[in-house]
């Protein structure tokens, strides 16, 4: 049956049209504007403005978060270090109820680095042993392939493997372990990420690097890399390393949620909103009032300076959180709610709301290849977002969410049941 969502402001991911209807067959968007079917079921979008579903550009993912994801209108969500490749992912792709995942795999790193600093020597993800993981909660498919380079020749050859094992881009990381209070980790060398960066791109896949530092930056950006996973926040922007990676073509997302986690400011303020409360389990609020704190000397206001003008200079921005689980030690984001937070960030730092709005629909979709989302347009997946008054004025308004659609799913949002 053909669903006809009536009398809305549209914002179809680059700017707001003039229709006000959109229609919806299977999973669909069928039209935008004109007449409507006698036999539609229509949704009166009145006082509401409808969105493409928003796409986090930075996270570490699992079906129930997935789940979470999608109460806050976030329908995509692309993975920068897990499991959740091509091969493994059949039970979410087909899943209406979670949001729509893309992995990396596994970044590319030296036996040692970046990430194994972040954890408790004692820490134990998953279940206990013998406990059972709820279904879907480990997919069959390839064991995931762990790309430790310390050499040129080691990166080139985890290219292929990691693109045999289903991983949509390549990430490497790219840090020496000073912003998270571990000076001296051990990290790739220019050498290592150029030839790994190189390699990737014969196989054609995007390239994404985790990078905190201006140096780090620098390395990634020499090597040729696609995008950047992070922002720098050891230092203020200079004029040097705008142009640098203005130059390059190269897109960043800020992940200022995470910037600010490091240097100690929690998500206590997003936790307060009622919109946010209402649909966040206490484990995440815990999470979401808590911080990181390992950067307690970086400024909040340098990076948002950083990110003006980056945008300034012609830089694609994307929306992106590095939420990952529900631990305070990795606090101060949480799955879906802190997209909003970071589109809030943006405009902090001198990006319209439109601009921001961009930045978490259409602009990731182009830049990761998701030619079937991130817009409002006859052929493309129905995955869409209504939500009371007017974000592209008020951006805070993007929380004021009427409903959600995952392929033409009307998504019921205490996250149980789902209706067409």
């Amino acid at each position: 049956m053909t669903t006809a969502i009536i009398n809305a402001r549209i914002f179809d991911g680059a700017e707001v049209l003039d229709a006000t209807t959109v229609l919806l067959d299977g999973d669909r968007i069928t039209a935008v504007g004109g007449e409507l079917p006698g036999d539609a079921a229509i949704v009166d979008a009145k006082g509401a403005t409808l969105l493409p579903g928003l796409i986090d550009a930075h996270v570490h993912t699992n079906p129930a978060n997935l789940a979470l994801a999608l109460q806050f209108g976030v329908t995509t969500e692309l993975e920068m270090q897990g499991t959740n490749t091509r091969h493994n992912r059949a039970h979410i792709t087909e899943n209406d109820m979670v949001a729509d995942v893309r992995s990396s795999g596994f970044g590319i790193t030296p036996p040692g680095g970046h990430p194994s600093e972040l954890f408790p020597k004692d820490f134990r993800p998953g279940p206990p042993p013998g406990a059972t993981p709820p279904p879907g909660a480990r997919p069959a498919g390839p064991p995931p392939v762990m790309p430790f380079a310390t050499t040129p020749e080691q990166a080139v050859a985890f290219i292929p493997q990691l693109v045999g094992t289903g991983s949509d881009y390549i990430k490497f990381m790219v840090d020496d372990g000073s912003v998270e209070g571990h000076p001296g980790l051990p990290m790739l060398d220019q050498a290592t990420l150029d030839a790994g960066v190189a390699a990737a791109r014969r196989h054609d896949m995007l390239t994404v690097a985790h990078a905190l530092t201006v140096d780090a930056t620098r390395m990634a950006i020499e090597a040729g890399i696609g995008g950047l996973a992070h922002l720098f926040m050891d230092r203020p922007p200079t004029d040097e390393i705008i142009a640098l990676v203005a130059g390059s073509g190269a897109f960043v997302v800020p992940c200022v949620v995470l910037n600010a986690s490091m240097m100690g400011i929690t998500g206590g303020e997003l936790a307060a909103d009622p919109r946010v409360a209402s649909r966040l389990p206490d484990d995440w609020m815990s999470t979401l009032r808590s911080s990181f704190g390992h950067y307690p000397q970086g400024s909040l206001t340098d990076v948002l300076v950083s990110v003006k003008s980056l945008h300034d200079a012609g830089v694609d921005i994307l929306v992106g959180t590095d939420a990952s689980v529900a631990l305070p030690f990795l606090g101060g984001v949480a799955h879906g709610a802190s997209v909003h937070h970071e589109m809030q960030y943006l405009v902090r730092a001198g990006l319209t709301p439109v601009q921001a709005l961009r930045a978490a629909t259409s602009t990731p979709a182009r830049r990761f290849r998701l030619d079937d989302r991130g817009r409002v347009a006859a052929g493309l997946r129905a995955d869409l977002m209504l939500v009371d008054g007017d974000p592209t004025t008020t951006i805070g308004d993007t929380l004021n969410i009427r409903a959600v659609w995952r392929r033409g799913t009307r998504v019921v949002l205490d996250g149980i049941t789902t209706e067409r």
